[in-house]
């Protein structure tokens, strides 16, 4: 395994409870929307890769034949098993799955879904082909992640300004969490479904409100950090200023990030 891949287990393994009850996760206006896109059928066979605490399974699960829900950290999983028991969702499995070598067979499913989690892949053109090959022609891939700032999120800026914001926006992202990799760009998201085969149905933004004291919780960062986070919003470039839109209401430090909500098939 991969010195990423295995930051990603440390991470996300010390941490899995706190996926488990984060609103962002739980809550995101997001995943409706997702399920609202998708319309899922009855029969279907699902698969959500990179699960986490299983909020985007669970959301599924009501509406599928049966839901696997795979990650890469056990410890996430266990999470996602008390979740299942929670709701009472019999048909919600979970699998120990790499999102760059999924152990399913190919053409094994009707929906592949991956919520707030791409950006921590390694090789998201891998995890793509990987989706592609383990879904019957006429599946469904349904995506949301956070993205990059770029003309269509940020308008008003040059090309320069832009990728300077995402540099630092991913900057800002990986101190925080270093199992961060790099939350990609509207353009890129789509030129890789592109290339993996994937025909891309509808896309949209969603703006999601973050409070930062949550956010910064919710990981464990370190208390010698946590004021350069703050620093790095409060000195940030116009374009990322833009983009993150930091504020106060209350007292309270916030700032806004933008999630990319794609649905693309496999051509039958």
């Amino acid at each position: 395994m991969s010195k990423e891949k295995e930051l990603v287990q440390q991470q996300f393994g010390a941490n899995a409870a706190a996926y488990l009850t984060s609103s962002v996760h739980a809550k995101g206006a997001s995943l409706a929307r997702l399920v609202e896109l998708v319309k899922p059928g009855k029969a279907w066979v699902a698969l959500d890769v990179a699960t986490g605490a299983g909020h985007t399974a669970a959301a599924f699960a009501p509406h599928v034949a049966r839901v696997v829900a795979s990650d890469l950290t056990p410890e996430m999983l266990v999470q996602v098993k008390k979740l299942a028991a929670e709701k009472g969702f019999s048909n919600m499995e979970t699998a120990i799955a790499d999102a760059e070598k999924l152990p399913f067979s190919d053409r094994s499913f009707d929906l592949v879904t991956c919520r707030i989690a791409p950006h921590h892949f390694p090789d998201i053109a891998k995890f793509l082909a990987e989706s592609y090959r383990v879904m019957k022609p006429g599946g469904v891939f349904a995506l949301v992640d956070n993205v990059s700032p770029d003309a269509e999120t940020t308008p008003g800026f040059s090309k320069t300004e832009l990728h300077d914001a995402g540099l630092g926006y991913n900057a800002f992202e990986k101190l925080r969490d270093p199992s961060h990799g790099r939350a990609l760009a509207t353009s890129e998201w789509f030129d890789l479904m592109a290339a993996s085969g994937l025909k891309l149905r509808h896309h949209e933004h969603a703006p999601k409100a973050m409070d930062f004291a949550s956010w910064v919780t919710t990981m464990q960062v370190p208390a010698e950090t946590v004021p350069r986070l703050k620093a790095m919003l409060d000195t940030a470039p116009p374009a990322l200023k833009a983009f993150l839109k930091p504020a106060k209401a209350d007292g309270k430090l916030g700032f806004t990030l933008d999630e990319l909500i794609a649905v693309a098939v496999r051509p039958a």
